[in-house]
């Protein structure tokens, strides 16, 4: 088990987000990351670079580090690398890197990475950044490498989104909508309140979150601007608000509402307002999830007896059933390329995380809790973020998407839960 501490949270809670690392891939390739020589001088920001970038690396489940214990020698230019010396070590790749001071508060960055037993360099980077940025400058360098060796691009300069509960002095209990980095740092407010906060959902270029708010004593949705503050009320109707989920376009907002009874998925465009229905039945109709493409919303419905997860087309309004494992199937997420929905399997009196792939319809559960819930897949769709409990406690786990790597979020107070990942921007 690696433990990395991630940071304090603000905002009026007083605690910290840890990552606890279990399990990992077998084929995990053997990289060494050479400490950064840095800028100099007391206090210098961009010594921390390499440790950023090792750690990220390390939490993707896809690489084993090296120590810096285990090290021979400590190079920083591309002269100085004797290939001889980190095979004799059995590490496939090699990162070794520098920063310098560029001017009044600015950064510059280069790395080179090689390929230890073809003995050639396969990359070389140089990235600007200000001292308040040299971690997302870390974040992008542990991007490129994971992007250059597996093939597909890394999530690390992403964010989150969650929610947590703390008891305050006073007893009352105290919600707070969070965002931070997908390493936990950097931590954001976005709303404090005295009644639940639910079901955050980023739109697709990551500059805003539509939730649901209890703080007038009833469900609504809002927008809100996260770099601004700004926010608005979009549903407000009578009856039940909630469950948002953007379109992939960003111009529409899929909804659950009750408003004419039952609750039905309805879809509002954000320019002109109009509202439309998407479902009608006399079942429980909620929780939508866009198709990749956009032409279709995947939900849950307990139309056929208990919960199961069904998809219904624009084109024709053509409904079909997508889950039959189990006698609950629910609260889907679409993976950014469209080949998996994440869903909360129940069998058993247990709730689990699973992922059917659409084309094949291979099912398959990824986690062993008993609650767990709210899952979101990493922008690109190698992980799936989720809340759980254990101990007693409730928290943030992320499992790959072969269920072969974990990861807890845990704060040392409070719970955390309805986490959402932060596309790509």
């Amino acid at each position: 088990m690696i433990v990395i501490l991630l940071g304090c949270l603000c905002g009026g809670v007083e605690a910290q987000l840890t990552i606890e690392i279990t399990g990992g891939h077998e084929s995990a390739v053997p990289i060494a990351i050479v400490p950064f020589a840095s800028a100099g001088g007391s206090g210098d920001p961009s010594a921390e670079i390499d440790r950023i970038v090792t750690a990220d690396l390390e939490r993707s489940g896809r690489f084993k580090t090296l120590t810096d214990r285990d090290m021979l020698s400590r190079p920083s230019q591309p002269a100085d690398v004797d290939f001889s010396t980190w095979q004799a070590l059995a590490q496939e790749y090699l990162v070794i890197g520098r920063s310098r001071q560029a001017g009044p508060d600015r950064y510059s960055t280069e790395f080179n990475l090689f390929d230890v037993f073809r003995k050639e360099q396969i990359a070389v980077y140089g990235i600007p950044g200000s001292r308040a940025g040299l971690r997302r400058v870390a974040h992008k360098i542990a991007d490129l490498i994971y992007e250059k060796i597996i093939g597909e691009p890394g999530a690390f300069s992403s964010r989150i989104a969650y929610v947590t509960e703390t008891v305050r002095a006073d007893g009352k209990h105290e919600f707070i909508l969070q965002v931070a980095d997908a390493d936990g740092y950097n931590p954001q407010t976005i709303l404090t309140s005295r009644e639940p906060i639910m079901s955050p959902a980023w739109s697709p270029d990551g500059t805003r979150i539509a939730y649901v708010s209890f703080e007038k004593k009833a469900s609504a949705v809002y927008i809100q601007n996260v770099a601004t503050g700004g926010r608005e009320p979009v549903a407000a109707y009578p009856g039940i608000n909630g469950a948002p989920a953007w379109s992939p376009d960003g111009s529409r907002l899929a909804l659950t509402l009750s408003k004419d009874g039952d609750p039905e998925i309805y879809v509002l465009n954000l320019v002109s307002r109009s509202l439309e229905r998407v479902t009608r039945n006399f079942s429980i109709d909620t929780e939508p999830a866009w198709s990749a493409d956009g032409k279709s919303i995947i939900f849950t419905s307990d139309r056929g007896g208990n919960p199961q997860l069904y998809s219904v087309r624009f084109a024709d309004r053509q409904t079909r059933r997508l889950t039959f494992e189990g006698n609950y199937n629910a609260g889907a997420a679409v993976s950014p390329d469209g080949r998996f929905v994440a869903m909360v399997h129940g069998s058993g009196g247990q709730y689990r995380i699973a992922v059917l792939e659409l084309g094949t319809r291979n099912f398959n559960v990824l986690t062993d809790g008993n609650g767990d819930e709210s899952p979101s897949f990493a922008p690109n769709g190698s992980m799936v973020l989720y809340a759980t409990r254990r101990g007693g406690r409730e928290l943030l786990s992320a499992v790959s998407v072969d269920g072969l790597f974990h990861q807890q979020l845990l704060t040392s107070t409070g719970a955390v839960r309805e986490p959402a990942w932060a596309p790509e921007n």
